[in-house]
């Protein structure tokens, strides 16, 4: 899928991170989103790579990255502890500064990367999200009938791990099969990734904690800083079909 990139595995902020990295130039950092992996930008990463260093990784618990334990606060999968993985990768790869994208659980990563390390990015590109924050202020029955894994993933360890690991393609399918015209959203090859990926017990339990620090701890950092705006140049995208 990502032809004349390099796959790496990198330490970073006490886990490991799986990665591609490909292209010459300025340096992009691309973060997926749930329940995906670095192969969502198949299309788009080789493109890039004309113009850009573009460096694809699997957010710490996705894809091939670490499976972290979680925690009773859900610290290890807080977007500032995920931030702060891919400001490690990208200083290990030589990038002190970085364009910025993320799309979904990536989109929140890319944030909170944004505030935490002002210094590090020169412009950010967020795709079909909006502030945790506000989506919790915002919801109502139409919401919580779309978005109903959101209410799922957050309950109590270990009752989604278990009904999701009970059949996790048949769980993983059913919400790749409600995008429209999904077979031209996703390749073959990238859907076969990330269905394998989340055959992994870790990965269940990965999204399951990231899920529970969106409705947790990252609402208390993000309450901490309400009044701070980005300060880079910031692009917000979204899809006219949702």
């Amino acid at each position: 899928m990502f032809e004349g990139f390099e796959e790496l595995q990198l330490e970073a902020n006490g886990t490991n991170i799986n990665l591609v990295k490909g292209g010459s130039g300025p340096p992009i950092l691309m973060l997926h989103g749930y329940p995906q992996t670095h192969a969502m930008w198949n299309k788009i990463a080789p493109r890039l790579a004309e113009d850009f260093t573009v460096v694809c990784p699997d957010l710490r618990g996705y894809g091939d990255s670490a499976k972290v334990e979680g925690d009773p606060e859900h610290m290890n999968y807080s977007k500032r502890v995920m931030a702060q993985d891919q400001v490690d990768v990208m200083k290990q790869l030589g990038f002190d500064q970085f364009f910025l994208v993320g799309h979904d659980r990536g989109g929140r990563v890319s944030h909170r990367l944004t505030k935490d390390h002002p210094e590090s990015v020169l412009k950010l590109v967020t795709l079909d999200i909006i502030p945790t924050r506000t989506m919790f202020q915002i919801v109502d029955k139409d919401f919580a009938t779309n978005t109903y894994h959101w209410f799922f993933l957050i309950q109590p360890f270990d009752f989604p791990e278990k009904v999701i690991g009970a059949n996790p393609e048949f769980y993983a399918g059913r919400g790749f099969a409600r995008v429209k015209d999904a077979d031209k959203v996703f390749t073959p090859e990238a859907l076969a990734d990330y269905l394998r990926c989340f055959n992994d017990p870790g990965t269940i339990h990965a999204v399951c904690e990231d899920y529970r620090a969106g409705a947790s701890i990252d609402l208390v950092h993000d309450d901490a800083d309400f009044d701070q705006k980005i300060n880079c140049p910031m692009l917000a995208m979204w899809s006219s079909t949702g």
